[in-house]
């Protein structure tokens, strides 16, 4: 049989020996329902993975009839999406334990446990969580928990849609214009069915890479797995599959098996049939930055700590006077222009003119008269800034004006000595490049904001032709599969270690700032104006 895959005609001949290494969303065919009502489609469309936006996953109504069925259909494992949660509608009597009907069940991991295999399972109970098993074997109907979380089409193809079912999603964000016709209606708000289009992805006796063969390809198949040696043939790894293995297992050889797709610099030497030495794994800090611009789209970045370029300060802006108590610092007076008038509704408290300059000092309380009755109010205490002399006034927390900083430092600075010395977010424009690097991406954009610091995993890896330098690379974001190779190798890390600020697309910064603040709490929101 001879079919096309990526444009290139490939033979599957009479008696070819094919490893089946995975199952894998090629495209989506989505069911159009206006009104969010599922029952009456519109249309349905081809979505490919990379279609943009973000998404909402509803839950689906359909229970499942054993934690087997589960582990079967749904991915369950130690990322960052294998934590899929789910609740039965009675309780559940466990030796120990009772889980509650209606209770948010957390499957963590499927392991053998005294040689019944179970998953391990958590419930959080008054803040505290409670760990217990699940046999495979324990009957009972669960459903799927609502899911608050956004996700990416590709992101929902590979870890939200259990297998054999589709799934429904509504579109949470729409991130910037699709390229080509957006086979959407204008202005859509309805939901989607995604129904998956698979492929089979396998490897084959004498060829080096991966072969992707489409699932309704017209071919008849034999399973001859009983009886032949798996173990001849190359077991492809992607980049997460290398970063969960032992840190005593580095360092090793390995050869591109599928190099990542339109790779920019310097990632374009990583293509099928490289070889590399991956040294170790590690995290690393980036600090997350966005372009400073009022029209979107903007860039993001994560810029590493080893940047070589300087910075000179920009002028933040603040919305509200809840904004400057957040952004005053005990190193410096914030200084301040108001950009928006503000007439308060109490006399104890100042009335803003747009133009009225401040320093800000610190948060406290003050009694304002009220309906003719006193009242505690949150206020921010400034100095106004008059001709030649100061005046103590206050401000109400509330107050939805705006303000503009007065910059008077001149110094330039490097990365770490922001982070050391300020609190993000902070706004920067280069000063002086990175000379290190033949291309400074971040000295052609006018002003950025450093938004915050954030850990991202990463492999260190050299090309076994020039093992001088060494490069890092993103586990999570560079999608590339390798088999080890059995080869001596030299351990010892190459002097000089290459990192690169990398540019990230829309989705990809609403996915790495969600990873970094999902176990952080939300910070207070600004008092509200009393009623």
């Amino acid at each position: 049989s001879i079919y096309e895959m990526f444009g290139n005609e490939c033979c599957l001949s009479t008696g070819e020996v094919i490893k089946v290494i995975g199952f894998k969303i090629n495209k989506l065919i989505a069911s159009i329902c206006e009104k969010n009502e599922v029952n009456r489609v519109s249309a349905k469309v081809e979505l490919p993975l990379n279609f943009p936006g973000l998404y909402k996953v509803v839950a689906d109504k359909t229970p499942y009839l054993n934690i087997e069925e589960i582990t079967r259909k749904v991915f369950i494992g130690p990322t960052r999406f294998g934590h899929p949660c789910f609740y039965s509608p009675e309780d559940i009597k466990l030796a120990n334990f009772t889980i509650k009907h209606g209770e948010q069940i957390i499957f963590n991991s499927v392991e053998e446990v005294n040689g019944t295999m179970a998953v391990n399972c958590d419930v959080v109970r008054n803040n505290q969580s409670h760990s217990f098993t699940l046999p495979l074997s324990q009957e009972g109907k669960f459903y799927e928990c609502e899911d608050d979380q956004i996700y990416t089409l590709k992101e929902i193809s590979e870890w939200k849609i259990p297998k054999c079912r589709s799934r429904i999603v509504k579109l949470s964000n729409t991130l910037h214009m699709w390229d080509s016709c957006n086979p959407l209606p204008e202005n859509f708000d309805g939901c989607l069915i995604l129904t998956p289009v698979y492929e089979v992805q396998a490897v084959m006796k004498f060829r080096n890479d991966i072969v992707h063969i489409l699932s309704d390809l017209d071919v008849e198949v034999k399973d001859i797995t009983d009886c032949y040696d798996i173990n001849s043939f190359l077991h492809p790894l992607s980049l997460e599959d290398v970063f969960e293995r032992t840190s005593k297992e580095f360092p090793m050889v390995a050869e591109i098996m599928e190099g990542p797709s339109g790779s920019p610099k310097p990632y374009n030497f990583l293509h099928t049939g490289k070889e590399i030495i991956i040294y170790k794994k590690y995290q690393a800090t980036r600090i997350l930055a966005s372009e400073i611009r009022s029209d979107s789209p903007k860039r993001h970045f994560l810029i590493p700590m080893t940047y070589k370029g300087k910075f000179k300060r920009r002028p933040r802006e603040f919305p509200t006077a809840y904004d400057l108590e957040i952004a005053r610092s005990e190193k410096e007076k914030l200084h301040v222009v108001a950009t928006k008038a503000f007439d308060s509704p109490h006399k104890e408290l100042f009335c803003v003119s747009v133009g009225d300059q401040f320093l800000a000092q610190q948060r406290q309380t003050s009694e304002v008269l009220y309906e003719e009755r006193k009242q505690a109010l949150d206020v921010f205490a400034c100095e106004q800034i008059l001709n030649d002399t100061y005046k103590k006034v206050l401000l109400p927390m509330y107050m939805e004006g705006g303000f503009v900083e007065v910059i008077h430092d001149k110094k330039q600075y490097q990365l770490s000595e922001i982070c050391k010395e300020f609190r993000l977010p902070f706004n920067v424009k280069v000063s002086v490049r990175d000379l290190s690097v033949e291309e400074d991406v971040l000295a052609a954009v006018p002003g950025l904001q450093f938004e915050e610091e954030i850990t991202d995993s990463y492999l260190l890896i050299s090309s076994t032709s020039s093992p001088s330098e060494s490069w890092e690379i993103p586990v999570y974001r560079l999608n590339m599969s390798v088999h080890l190779l059995s080869k001596e190798i030299q351990t010892v890390v190459p002097p000089v270690t290459r990192t690169i600020v990398e540019e990230i697309s829309e989705e990809q910064y609403y996915m790495v700032r969600r990873y970094e603040n999902q176990t952080l709490h939300p910070p207070p929101r600004p008092p509200k104006k009393p009623t």
